[in-house]
């Protein structure tokens, strides 16, 4: 009788704030929009107040505050904006350029095995070459292409980007066509199902949540790519190039200028991938 009752208080008992909060799935939602806000204002208030350069042992001269950065931003705002348009291209070509080398290399691995696991091993060797030693060997191999040096440089630095977002995409693609549910082939087989309705059927939806997965990844690494090649481009263009020159002059207050640009482009790229993601796979949720 008394652990019957014991039983029904520990029922009854109210649960604490954080387990509802932790239960809240809009509870959670709001958090991942508001803790990183105040996250990044702690952050900025650390940075302006300078206690983040007593924190670090560094100077204004070194590391600007954002309200310097800022101002310079919009005093230069129309060659950050053309350097910002220069990368954004570069980017954006190479990243749909190898998103689509990279999944049709998948597409054959899957069909024909033996032979595409070798062409897996070979695109994906790719992904582990270092941009800095990559960038310089495109400009070599692309000096030939044109006689305008804007046209060659941006030529070789599609091809890194290019690269670097086909290996991310052929080795996510290839799990999403292949890693199938149980007997969901064998059902389809049973059914007289041919080869191309099984791949339009069940292979291409399968894989289209591992797409998103790997531009989760290319997007990031296509951006930082093409900044880093801007570094060995020949034609000075470019918001990897404008970070470099300003550093080498030790104008360090536009290099962080052109540092506040590559975030700008990374963190609205990936917005820009999260809409698209939630309406094309609101059909997976």
């Amino acid at each position: 009788m008394a652990d019957s009752v014991v039983y029904q208080k520990k029922i009854k008992r109210k649960k604490s704030l954080y387990s509802r909060i932790k239960e809240s799935r809009k509870c959670q939602n709001i958090l991942t929009v508001v803790l990183p806000i105040l996250f990044g204002l702690l952050i900025f208030v650390l940075w302006q107040t300078k206690v983040l350069h007593a924190m670090m042992h560094t100077d204004t001269f070194t590391l600007p505050v954002p309200t310097r950065i800022a101002k310079l931003f919009g005093e230069n705002m129309s060659d950050v904006l053309a350097n910002m348009r220069s990368t954004v291209l570069v980017a954006f070509i190479g990243l749909i350029a190898g998103s689509i080398i990279g999944y049709l290399v998948a597409v054959i691995a899957s069909i024909f095995p033996n032979m595409g696991k070798g062409g897996l091993n070979i695109i994906g060797a790719f992904a582990s070459i270092p941009v800095i030693a990559l960038a310089p060997v495109m400009n070599n191999w692309t000096r030939n292409i044109s006689p305008d040096a804007n046209t060659r440089s941006t030529v070789a630095k599609i091809l890194v980007v290019m690269l670097i977002a086909a290996a991310d995409m052929c080795l996510n693609a290839y799990r999403g066509l292949t890693e199938l549910k149980p007997y969901s082939e064998d059902l389809m087989k049973t059914y007289a199902a041919s080869g191309f309705t099984i791949f339009v059927k069940l292979r291409l939806p399968n894989s289209v949540p591992y797409i998103f997965t790997a531009l989760k990844v290319s997007v990031p690494a296509s951006i930082m790519t093409a900044i880093v090649s801007e570094y060995f481009a020949e034609y000075i263009i470019g918001v990897g190039r404008e970070i470099r020159e300003n550093i080498v002059l030790s104008q360090y207050s536009i290099a962080w200028v052109y540092i506040s640009a590559a975030c700008i482009i990374g963190i609205v790229s990936y917005i820009i991938l999260m809409i698209i993601q939630s309406v094309a796979l609101k059909r997976y949720h």
